[in-house]
């Protein structure tokens, strides 16, 4: 019965220690950040600002984009 209550007790403390190291284990999320979106001039699509093309004060999704709106 001895030998029972300390497997028992053995069980708790290690289940304790465990849960204590999970608390303190520094998380490893990545900021979130946001960009801002263009809208492209030609096809209307959004887009994130540093995937975009600016020509003539214009965003663009690409350069046959680009070329096709300024040749209008």
């Amino acid at each position: 019965m001895s030998r029972l209550l300390f497997l028992l007790a053995v069980v708790v403390v290690v289940y304790l220690l465990l849960r204590s190291f999970r608390k303190q284990a520094p998380k490893q999320d990545v900021p979130a950040t946001s960009e801002d979106m263009v809208r492209c001039a030609r096809c209307g699509v959004h887009l994130p600002k540093s995937e975009s093309l600016l020509a003539g004060g214009n965003f663009y999704c690409s350069e046959a984009h680009r070329r096709e709106h300024e040749a209008k």
